[in-house]
């Protein structure tokens, strides 16, 4: 039988992605460190990853007991967790969200119920967020995806509306807003596939049968923002999610009728946990003012759930 040591082994490898890197992290000798892993090889008969010049990556046989694993040393840390760290002292917090808009407010009001609360952000796009989830490598997420797997538990947010903004010099900068057909052949700088803005934009361009002009595509926000500030072209950007940048303007698009939803997520088997129902509950005290709206044609079938339910009210899951 496999020991708890020998799958700790494994799951530091899986997920440092190689010995050396796992070692370090579990200050012991990566020797040490590959003789648990290769004991656990023999003991199951099964080969746990494909060894390269590269590092490792998993097999079949090693996603699976990744995915066991993950669940497991979660629920050890939060027993550890839950039995060290009294609620007055704080408790910690692995936050991945697709933005720091609304995720500062709600920790603002957290860190106010816990005064000792230590907590991490991860920021990603909308995609990765779920995955972080799904892969316990996060308690919460923020994201404007919503979850289709049933193992999620969702609170809707907020909605925002999507625009685009451009060098506070250019000629469309006083415009109070602008149709999609304007923007037939521009440059635009775009975030990565995957980011729920771009999806929501490049709907509004198919909806209007507009074609845009050179796009080049930039990994981060930030990278985005500064790209355009930089003249290279426009950027497209949910309202809320634009901030305050003397360089730049934002200008709403008047037409694009799909809004871009946020979503407060967790795994349904975890809600319960007081930090996570504590972040739940300050979620809906931070936006109540403004509902999520439903998605053009989407009620319950096409949501899950329907407008009427759509504003923050109490905690649901996903079926």
């Amino acid at each position: 039988m496999a020991s708890v040591a020998q799958l700790r082994a494994f799951h530091a490898v899986a997920t440092a992605g190689g010995y050396s890197q796992a070692a370090r992290e579990m200050a012991i000798s990566q020797s040490a460190l590959s003789g648990q892993v290769r004991q656990l090889e023999a003991i199951s008969g099964v080969v746990l990853f494909e060894r390269g010049p590269r590092g490792v990556t998993l097999t079949a046989d090693g996603e699976a007991l990744y995915a066991v694993t993950s669940k497991l040393f979660a629920a050890l840390s939060e027993a550890g967790r839950m039995l060290k760290t009294p609620v007055a002292e704080g408790g910690r917090l692995r936050l991945a969200s697709d933005g720091t808009v609304h995720s500062l407010p709600i920790l603002d009001a957290l860190r106010r119920r816990r005064p000792n609360l230590v907590f991490s952000i991860q920021l990603h796009n909308s995609d990765t967020v779920i995955e972080q989830i799904i892969q316990y490598r996060a308690d919460v997420g923020i994201t404007a995806q919503l979850p289709t797997d049933e193992r999620f538990h969702v609170r809707p947010l907020t909605t925002m509306t999507v625009g685009v903004f451009m060098p506070a010099d250019h000629p469309w900068a006083g415009r109070t807003a602008i149709k999609v057909r304007d923007l037939e052949g521009m440059p635009f700088v775009l975030r990565e596939r995957g980011s729920r803005t771009r999806q929501v934009f490049e709907q509004a361009l198919a909806d209007h049968g507009v074609a845009l002009g050179e796009v080049m595509e930039v990994s981060t926000r930030e990278g985005v923002r500064e790209t355009v500030a930089a003249g290279f072209g426009l950027g497209a950007v949910a309202d809320l999610e634009f901030g305050y940048d003397t360089r730049l303007r934002f200008v709403p698009l008047a037409d694009a009728a799909a809004p871009i939803n946020e979503y407060v997520v967790c795994l349904d088997e975890r809600r319960r946990i007081p930090i996570i129902a504590d972040f739940f509950g300050c979620a809906e005290g931070a936006f109540a003012p403004r509902p999520v709206r439903p998605l053009p044609g989407a009620g319950r079938q096409g949501l899950g759930i329907s407008g009427e339910n759509c504003a923050p009210a109490g905690p649901r899951s996903v079926s």
